[in-house]
């Protein structure tokens, strides 16, 4: 094949075309018509001699060339992206951006948040949009849909087959109203078993603490289920009972209201870890996130909040 027959914009319309799986949902991703984008889809069957997407009932799968090219079309337009940008770098002071990250909202609550005074000093034209996982978050982060996922390694035993870092590492207590009057200075599994009992979960991701009480065959008698953030929050004024992470047990606003307490049985905890792609490895703007996200959990390491 000869270089000067291929346009750039029909590996861009590759790329959507295979992170989509759909000629509309590419035409509305590089926002274009749906009968533009089926006539570059023709272009690219014709120019590599392969059907790219065939169907496969009522949706349009990848062939096996095609989806040997995924990954390299990806890094390609990735290349050539930073090749082509002004300084070949990133202006935290100037540059625009907007990095998608699927994370928690204890991580927004406890890690992002107190990273925002310094964000908007040092990057007022970068923005964050923070999502919660869903279902497909390691597919979304293999397709460049986002730019990182922050999640519990232990969830994820494939983990290293992405570049990762660990932000920080928590233990998980039992949390309970102040005056709670069923509960005295520590609490018994007979208690953990019997009191009603709120439990959280996001829905897609599996809560560490409920695998490892469902490994221990230890019943609970829950009452609610919530997202983990707003854990401390609900269980305030009432007889419930939750698990979460000290970190966010001891969130400023409603430690007061709360009383701590050591599990009756030996929980394993977390370690919340960003995971990115070789894609993105040596975006500029992508390392810059990397080290600010770095060098805050060093901070937070060194202040005792690790």
């Amino acid at each position: 094949m000869e270089l000067n027959r291929v346009d750039l914009n029909l590996l861009v319309a590759l790329d959507a075309l295979l992170a989509e799986h759909s000629v509309t949902r590419a035409a509305e991703r590089l926002h274009v018509g749906q009968s533009a984008m089926s006539s570059t889809l023709g272009r690219l069957r014709k120019l590599l001699g392969d059907p790219i997407l065939v169907r496969d009932g009522r949706a349009l799968v990848p062939t096996p060339r095609a989806l040997a090219l995924e990954l390299p079309v990806r890094r390609l337009l990735a290349d050539t992206e930073r090749l082509l940008s002004d300084a070949g770098g990133f202006d935290p002071a100037a540059d625009a951006r907007t990095f998608t990250i699927l994370a928690s909202d204890f991580v927004v609550m406890t890690f992002l948040q107190p990273l925002l005074a310094r964000l908007s000093r040092e990057a007022p034209a970068v923005r964050f949009t923070v999502l919660p996982p869903g279902e497909g978050f390691e597919e979304d982060l293999r397709r460049n849909r986002v730019d990182a996922v922050v999640v519990p390694r232990e969830i994820l035993p494939g983990y290293r087959k992405f570049r990762h870092q660990v932000l920080f590492r928590d233990r998980y207590v039992c949390v309970v109203d102040r005056d709670n009057p069923d509960v005295g200075g520590s609490l018994s599994v007979e208690q953990l078993s019997t009191m009603p009992y709120h439990a959280w979960g996001s829905g897609a991701l599996p809560s560490l603490v409920e695998i490892q009480l469902d490994s221990l065959g230890i019943e609970r008698r829950i009452e609610l289920v919530t997202t983990m953030g707003i854990a401390p929050f609900v269980v305030r004024g009432t007889r419930l009972l939750t698990i979460i992470p000290s970190r966010l047990a001891s969130y400023p606003s409603i430690l007061p209201d709360l009383r701590l307490l050591e599990p009756p049985v030996l929980l394993g905890g977390l370690s919340e870890t960003l995971l990115w792609t070789d894609i993105n490895d040596a975006d500029p703007g992508h390392r810059w996130m990397r080290r600010v996200f770095a060098e805050h959990a060093a901070a937070l390491a060194a202040a005792g909040t690790q």
